[in-house]
C-alpha cells in the first residue's frame, strides 16, 4: 500500500487544515485564505529542509526509465535523489510508461509521496506541429492561436507530461536573433493579446481537465533585446523600454492566470537575470502580485559564474535563490549548497518556504495530490496523438499564417489546370525542415510537403526539380544544418525545367534547423547559393511565385523589385504543403499580416515600426545631409509591421470620431468603412493605432491598439468600429508609473502600420 503515502500526506494536510479552521477565528497565525494555501502549509509543516529543497530541483530525464537501475554516475545519483524526495520535476520525460515509472519512484517510495511535475518543449505542438510561433502571430487570429495551444496541450498531456516551457512572450526587434521564431514578433499589444490566448490555450479554463497543462511564460526579461542580435549576449536597455516595450506581454500573462515564469539567460541592469531581485521579486511577486512559481533557464544558475556575478557555483545558489528563482533546472545547485547556505545564515529558510509553496500549490492546482497518475492513461494516449481533428486544427491555423507580400499582374491565385508547373528548390521536396525549430516530440519526415500539397491538385503538369540544396546535412550539433555555400549543380536542371514552363514555384528560404535558439545570422538574405539560383531562373522564366520558407524576417530587396508574386510561408508544420497549395491554388484566401517588419538589409536591423521621431525627423533644407537617415538606403522597410495583401482589395474611408475630444472616465467612438472592392471573398485584419503626440517622455510615431478581423463578401461594405478610453493611452511615464497623459494626440486606421487613414483628437483630464 505505498501509493498510500500521497494519501496520508494529503489526509495530514487536510486534518491540520480542519485543526486551523477550528482555532479562535481572530487568530494572525495562518496568513492564507484559501484552501488549497492551507492544505500547502500543512504539508511544508512536516516537510525536512532537505525536502523543501528537494522540491526546488529539477532533472532532466537520464536513463532508460523502464531499463535498469543505473548504478553510477550521475544518472544513479539523480535516481536516487528521486527515491529520496530531493526532485521536484523533472523535464524531457515523455511517454505514459516512462512518466508512470518516474511519477511511482516519487509516490511510493519516498517517505511523503509528492508527486512530480512532468515539463517539456511543448512550443508549437507534441507531435502534431502547428505553425512557429511567429507564424502564428501572423494570423493575428487569436481564436486560432488559442485553438493551436489547446491542440498541443491536449496531446502533450495525452503522453504524461503536464508542463510546458512555453509561451515565449520576448518582444523580437532584431532578425538576427533566431529565437524570433519562438514568439510574437515585434509589438508589446499584439504579443500581449497573443500571450492571454496561448496562456488560455494550455492552461484552460482550470485544471480539473486532464487535457490542460501549466503553461510557463519566458524569457523574463529582455532576452530578446540581446546586442548584435546574437543569441545569450548582453542586453542594455532603457527603463522606459522595459516598462512599456519589454514588460506589456509578461503582465499580461500574469493577468491571464500563467503559474510559471521563466527566466532569462541575459544579464539586466548588470545583474543576470536569475539572480534579479529586481524581475522577480520586486517586479513579478511584488508589484504584480504573481503567486505561481519561477524556474531558471537550463544553466543559467551556473552560468553567473561565466557572467562575472558571482565567484562560484555555491554562490550562484545563494544569489538565485534569495532573488527569488524558485526552482533550478539542471544547474545542481539548489540541491548541492542551499542546506548548508541555510545553515550558514547566507539563506534564510523563509526563501525555501515560499519557492516550496509555489511549487506545491501549483501540484495540487493540476490535481497531483488528487491523482498523481492523472497524466498517465496508455489508452487516451493511443487514442489521441496524432488524431484527425488535430491534423485539421493546424491546417486551419496554417493558412491564416500565410502573408501575400507581393500579387503583381495578379499571377495568383493559379488556374486549377491546362498549365504546366516548374516547382524548384530543395525545400519544396522536405518533409523536416517545415516542421521549424522547437519540435522536439515530433518525427522527422512527417510534415506534408509543398510538393505533396500541389500534387493533391490533378489538373496541372508539376514537374519538380531541386535546384540547389539549403543545406548539407547537420553539423556535429544535433539540431543544426550547415548552409550550402557552393554546390550548383542541380542549376542547369533546374533552368531548364523552368524554360518549359508555363509556371515557375519557387520555394526558398531557410531550414527550420537554421532558425531558433543558438541561430543568429548576420547575412538574413537567402542563405547559400539560392539568391543566384533564383536570379538564374528568372532570367528565363520571369513568371515566378516565391514561396518563402523561414522562421524570421528575411532582407529580400531584388526579390521584391522583379519576382511578380511572393508568398510568406514560414515553417507552417505538419500541413505546410496542404497550407500552401491551398492558397496558391485559391481555394483559401490569404489574410495574414506580418507580425515583425522586413528590412531592405541587414544594416536597418534592429528596424521596427514604433520608433521614436528623433529631433531631426526629415531633411529641413534641399540637399541637407544633417537629418536621421542612410545615404545608401532608404529609412524605411522593404514591408511594413501590419502589412499583407490578399486576393480580394479593401478600400478604407470615411474615418471618424464620436468626439475630438474626452475626459477622465469617457470615451470616443473610432468608425471607419471597410469595402471589398472585388469579386472574391476575403478576411482583412483592421488595425488601429495612436501617436501621443507630446509626452513627459518621448513616444513612438505609432503604437497598435486595437484590432479585428473582418470578413466581406465580394463587393460588401461594413463599418468598423473601435473605443479610445483612458486606459489606451496609457503609458509609463516620467512618474515612474503608468497613467494617462493630457494632451494632442492622432488615430489611425488601416490594413498595416504604414498604410492609414487618420485624425486628431485631445485627452483633457488625467485626473
Amino acid at each position: 500500500m505505498k501509493y498510500n503515502n500521497i494519501f496520508y500526506i494529503s489526509l495530514i494536510a487536510t486534518l491540520i487544515l480542519v485543526g486551523c479552521n477550528s482555532l479562535q477565528k481572530n487568530t494572525t497565525s495562518n496568513v492564507h485564505s484559501n484552501p488549497i494555501d492551507k492544505r500547502v502549509d500543512s504539508i511544508l509543516s512536516i516537510m525536512t529542509l532537505q525536502e523543501k529543497i528537494g522540491q526546488l530541483n529539477q532533472y532532466n530525464g537520464f536513463w532508460e526509465i523502464t531499463g535498469p537501475t543505473p548504478k553510477e554516475g550521475l544518472a544513479a545519483k539523480k535516481y536516487e535523489d528521486i527515491k529520496k524526495g530531493f526532485v521536484g520535476s523533472m523535464l524531457n520525460v515523455k511517454g505514459v510508461k516512462d512518466v508512470r515509472a518516474l511519477q511511482k519512484i516519487a509516490v511510493e517510495q519516498t517517505r511523503l509521496g509528492i508527486p512530480l511535475l512532468f515539463g517539456f518543449d511543448v512550443i508549437h505542438g507534441y507531435k502534431t506541429i502547428s505553425p512557429i510561433p511567429l507564424a502564428e502571430a501572423a494570423s493575428w487570429d487569436l481564436e486560432a492561436i488559442k485553438k493551436s495551444s489547446e491542440i498541443a496541450a491536449e496531446e502533450a498531456a495525452a503522453v504524461g507530461i503536464n508542463w510546458t516551457f512555453a509561451p515565449m512572450l520576448d518582444v523580437s526587434r532584431d532578425a538576427r536573433w533566431g529565437r524570433v521564431m519562438e514568439g510574437s514578433g515585434e509589438d508589446s499589444y499584439l504579443g500581449s493579446r497573443i500571450a492571454e490566448a496561448r496562456i488560455k490555450g494550455f492552461q484552460g479554463t482550470d485544471f480539473k481537465s486532464n487535457k490542460s497543462i501549466l503553461a510557463c511564460a519566458k524569457h523574463f526579461a529582455g532576452y530578446a533585446f540581446a546586442e548584435s542580435g546574437r543569441d545569450y549576449n548582453t542586453v542594455d536597455v532603457s527603463d522606459q523600454t522595459l516598462q512599456n516595450v519589454i514588460f506589456p506581454p509578461f503582465k499580461a500573462a500574469v493577468n491571464a492566470g500563467v503559474r510559471t515564469f521563466m527566466n532569462s539567460f541575459n544579464e539586466l541592469n548588470g545583474i543576470p537575470a536569475t539572480g534579479s531581485k529586481y524581475l522577480q521579486r520586486t517586479i513579478l511577486k511584488g508589484d504584480w502580485k504573481f503567486d505561481g512559481f519561477v524556474v531558471s533557464d537550463w544553466g543559467s544558475m551556473n552560468e553567473m559564474v561565466n557572467h562575472g556575478y558571482v565567484k562560484d557555483r555555491k554562490q550562484a545558489a545563494e544569489a538565485s535563490i534569495n532573488a527569488g528563482s524558485d526552482m533550478d533546472m539542471e544547474s545542481y545547485v539548489y540541491v548541492e549548497y542551499l542546506e548548508n547556505l541555510v545553515k550558514e545564515g547566507k539563506v534564510a529558510e523563509s526563501n525555501i518556504n515560499d519557492a516550496a509553496r509555489r511549487i506545491l500549490k501549483t501540484k495540487f492546482e493540476l490535481g497531483l495530490f488528487d491523482n498523481p497518475y492523472k497524466y498517465c492513461d496508455e489508452i487516451n494516449e493511443k487514442n489521441t496523438v496524432g488524431k484527425t481533428e488535430f491534423h485539421d486544427g493546424v491546417l486551419d491555423i496554417a493558412k491564416k499564417s500565410i502573408v501575400l507580400l507581393k500579387n503583381n499582374t495578379n499571377l495568383l491565385p493559379l488556374q486549377k489546370s491546362g498549365l504546366k508547373i516548374a516547382l524548384i528548390g530543395s525545400l519544396a521536396n522536405d518533409k523536416t525542415s517545415p516542421l521549424g525549430n522547437w519540435r522536439i516530440g515530433a518525427d522527422d519526415n512527417t510534415a506534408i510537403s509543398v510538393l505533396e500539397g500541389l500534387n493533391k491538385y490533378s489538373g496541372n503538369q508539376i514537374n519538380y526539380s531541386k535546384g540547389a540544396d539549403v543545406s548539407i546535412g547537420r553539423t556535429q550539433f544535433i539540431w543544426e544544418t550547415a548552409i550550402n555555400e557552393t554546390d550548383k549543380s542541380g542549376f542547369a536542371e533546374a533552368i531548364e525545367l523552368a524554360k518549359k514552363s508555363d509556371i515557375v514555384i519557387m520555394v526558398l528560404g531557410e531550414h527550420g534547423l537554421q532558425t531558433g535558439e543558438g541561430r543568429s545570422r548576420t547575412d538574413i538574405g537567402l542563405p547559400g547559393v539560392q539568391q543566384e539560383l533564383l536570379e538564374e531562373i528568372y532570367k528565363v522564366n520571369s513568371k515566378i511565385v516565391l514561396v518563402l520558407n523561414n522562421g524570421r524576417p528575411l532582407a529580400i530587396p531584388w526579390a521584391d523589385e522583379n519576382i511578380p508574386a511572393i508568398v510568406e510561408a514560414w515553417h507552417l508544420g505538419t500541413q505546410s504543403g496542404s497550407a500552401i497549395a491551398q492558397v496558391l491554388y485559391g481555394d483559401y484566401n490569404p489574410s495574414g499580416k506580418l507580425p515583425m517588419t522586413f528590412p531592405r538589409n541587414i544594416g536597418q536591423v534592429p528596424i521596427y515600426y514604433n520608433y521614436k521621431n528623433t529631433g531631426r525627423p526629415t531633411m529641413n533644407e534641399p540637399n541637407s545631409v544633417f537629418w536621421s537617415h542612410y545615404i545608401d538606403e532608404k529609412n524605411s522597410p522593404l514591408y511594413a509591421f501590419g502589412y499583407g495583401l490578399s486576393y480580394s482589395k479593401f478600400e478604407y474611408s470615411n474615418l471618424k470620431l464620436s468626439s475630438n475630444s474626452f475626459s477622465n472616465n469617457e470615451k470616443i467612438e473610432v468608425s471607419v468603412t471597410l469595402k471589398n472592392n472585388s469579386n472574391i471573398e476575403g478576411k482583412e485584419v483592421v488595425q488601429l493605432y495612436i501617436r501621443d503626440l507630446i509626452g513627459s517622455t518621448t513616444r513612438p510615431v505609432k503604437e497598435l491598439k486595437g484590432f479585428e478581423i473582418v470578413n466581406l463578401k465580394a463587393n460588401e461594405s461594413k463599418t468598423v468600429n473601435f473605443t479610445i478610453d483612458k486606459s489606451t493611452i496609457e503609458y509609463y511615464t516620467a512618474n515612474s508609473k503608468w497613467e494617462a497623459e493630457t494632451g494632442d494626440f492622432k488615430v489611425f486606421v488601416g490594413g498595416s502600420s504604414d498604410k492609414t487613414l487618420e485624425e486628431n483628437f485631445q485627452y483633457t483630464n488625467s485626473n
